[in-house]
């Protein structure tokens, strides 16, 4: 099977619940007091084993591996843009979902990513304990890595359930971070015009 099949195949299959996860976690249902031979926690440890190795499928697969085999060569120097990606991570600090939008683009110099590669770099890294802020420059420099475009740029909107169902708990609060590289960084005009362009609804094809 090809790299890029394999990631597929990971990212997107039912996690494989692992002893040491469901120990681990049954050993935190007892220190919470809970009867894990109850009919509703019976199964717990096994459930959440395998959601964590779902969850975190990011891990065992190698972004410039997938991208590898999607490189083309195309004379097309103009900003490529794939926005509203979604996605949901865990964040590091306290495992705690995070979830929400990225917009992501790039100005080719003589090399082209398959379009979908974008939104499987997007939950290689989504798909791993993370802040927001390491994912954004993870994106953005994968992409400048392997492509040597002449710019990259990666916005990720975000609500963050740590900030809602805990501490401060604001339920309207959500988190933009940007990662801005090469002309997107350079020249103004282009930063405006990918900003106004990942602003824009989507067209309607009803």
């Amino acid at each position: 099977m090809h790299d890029i099949e394999a990631a597929a195949e990971l990212l997107s299959g039912v996690g494989v619940a692992t002893p040491e996860i469901e120990k681990a976690v049954k050993e935190l249902l007892q220190d919470f007091g809970e009867d894990v031979n109850r009919e509703g926690l019976e199964q717990t440890p096994r459930r959440v084993a395998r959601m964590y190795d779902e969850l975190l499928a990011g891990y065992r697969v190698d972004p410039y591996a997938v991208i590898n085999e999607a490189l083309f060569d195309v004379e097309y120097d103009q900003m490529v843009i794939v926005k509203d990606i979604e996605f949901y991570s865990l964040c590091e600090h306290h495992m705690l979902p995070f979830l929400g939008r990225a917009h992501v683009a790039y100005m080719p110099a003589g090399k082209v990513i398959g379009l979908s590669k974008i939104p499987r770099l997007v939950e290689i890294f989504a798909r791993r304990l993370q802040v927001q802020e390491r994912m954004t420059v993870s994106i953005a420099e994968t992409l400048e890595e392997l492509l040597e475009p002449r710019g990259v740029a990666v916005v990720a909107e975000a609500t963050h359930l740590c900030m809602m169902m805990r501490g401060v708990r604001q339920q309207n609060a959500s988190a933009i971070t940007s990662s801005i590289r090469g002309e997107f960084e350079r020249d103004p005009k282009t930063r405006a015009e990918f900003m106004e362009l990942i602003r824009r609804q989507k067209p309607s094809f009803a």
